[in-house]
Formats: C-alpha cells, structure tokens, sequence
C-alpha cells in the first residue's frame, strides 16, 4: 500500500473507497494540522511553480482558504494586510528584478 503522510482534500478517504480501496486516516488536531496546512500550502506552490498550471494555482489559494479558516481570520483581513503591502512597497507588475545592490 501506498505511503502519503499528507493533508489531502477531504472527499479524498470517500473517493478512495469508491475505487474499492480503503484508506487509513486521522483526524489532525490544531497543532499538526497548523503544521499540515504549511506543508500542503509548500506542497501546492511547489507544483504550481513547476507546472504554471492555472488549476494548480486553484490549489494553492484553496490551501490559503484553509489557513485562514484555521487562523479565524477572512479573506477581507488577507486582502487589507496586502493592500497596505502593496501601497507601501508596490506590487509585482512591472517585472522588476533586483540584481544586487551596490554599497
């Protein structure tokens, strides 16, 4: 049997089971699934990065919702910290590329 380790989609135990296999789960309680989530969110940014797929990207931002539910925290608050970020240091549409810096 295959070895994941990882925090997967919660339909995935029901869709492994209708492939009449049967998954072994837990449940992480706040502390390893806090770990998890930061695992998954790498996981998710890696595959993006390598693909460019726009679906993988889905996924990324699907990881995003589920910290911030974890955190109780909301999309708005996610959007208000980047707004000011933005504001104070620009945003990333020019393509500008730091080579180095001169002292």
């Amino acid at each position: 049997m295959p070895e994941y380790d990882k925090l997967v989609r919660d339909r995935i135990p029901e869709i492994v089971e209708k492939n009449d296999q049967r998954p072994e789960i837990h449940v992480a309680d706040a502390e390893e699934y806090t770990d998890r989530l930061a695992a998954k969110l790498r996981e998710e940014s890696r595959e993006f990065a390598d693909s460019g797929e726009f679906e993988e990207l889905a996924d990324v931002l699907e990881v995003v919702y589920a910290i911030l539910d974890h955190r109780e925290r909301t999309l708005e608050d996610l959007e208000a910290v980047r707004r000011e970020k933005q504001s104070e240091r620009g945003g990333f549409a020019d393509g500008i590329v730091l080579e180095c810096v001169e002292e």
